[in-house]
């Protein structure tokens, strides 16, 4: 496993993915609230993020590459089903880890994120977008690659999604995560949207830490017990 990783608690598993440009620190505030109410917390640091390797070659960044290094994560933690918890970025790698590997999550929190798209053109868009502001995500260039996408794996799958999901938008970010919270919830078969008033883009930070944990862990506890 080469993403460095922090564990706390213990119980049923629950691991946390940050978004672009950010590490495993941004869960500070709202990973331990979790894992004390019984759960065992893993939050990662994705490949050129935190204290994970930063290797210079960038076709080590895409989202295949990504989702195989969750691979080892949850390996590490089988046989025991993980909770997948991702923000922005992290959100759309939970989403395409349930779609491209059926029945290995026990359920999706998503944050703040969106499916990504299914028209060639605005995925172009889109990654002219990450590539132009590659800058301001504070990482070095080669790591931006992990914010592009070149297909629509998400978006082809959401129908057949059965993994139970809970999607969290802040009423303070950009509307598009409403909008795509709410498209999420509409076209997979067990997600409910819930919209966070006052919450910002890293709403799981700060004040809000503990409204984002509350849901999260209610979400859990309306899960089917592990091997039920």
């Amino acid at each position: 496993m080469r993403l460095h990783i922090d564990q706390s608690g213990a119980g049923d598993p629950v691991v946390f993915i940050h978004g672009m440009g950010s590490s495993s620190a941004t869960w500070n505030d709202c990973a331990p609230l979790v894992a004390a109410t019984g759960h065992r917390v893993v939050v990662v640091d994705l490949l050129g993020h935190g204290l994970s390797p930063v290797p210079d070659d960038p076709d080590e960044y895409t989202r295949d590459a990504a989702l195989a290094d969750l691979d080892d994560v949850l390996a590490m933690l089988a046989p025991s089903p993980a909770v997948l918890v991702g923000h922005s970025l992290g959100g759309y790698l939970a989403l395409a880890h349930a779609a491209t590997r059926r029945g290995v999550a026990r359920g999706l929190v998503v944050l703040n994120t969106g499916p990504g798209f299914r028209d060639a053109a605005k995925r172009e868009g889109w990654n002219e977008r990450s590539r132009r502001n590659a800058h301001r995500f504070g990482v070095p260039e080669q790591v931006a690659n992990l914010n592009l996408q070149f297909d629509s794996v998400v978006m082809e799958h959401l129908a057949v999604l059965t993994v139970p999901t809970l999607v969290l938008a802040g009423s303070a970010d950009r509307p598009e995560y409403t909008t795509s919270g709410e498209y999420l919830a509409r076209k997979m078969p067990d997600c409910r949207f819930e919209l966070i008033d006052g919450g910002e883009h890293a709403m799981h930070e700060g004040t809000l830490a503990h409204v984002i944990a509350d849901h999260i862990t209610a979400f859990i506890e309306g899960l089917p017990p592990v091997g039920g």
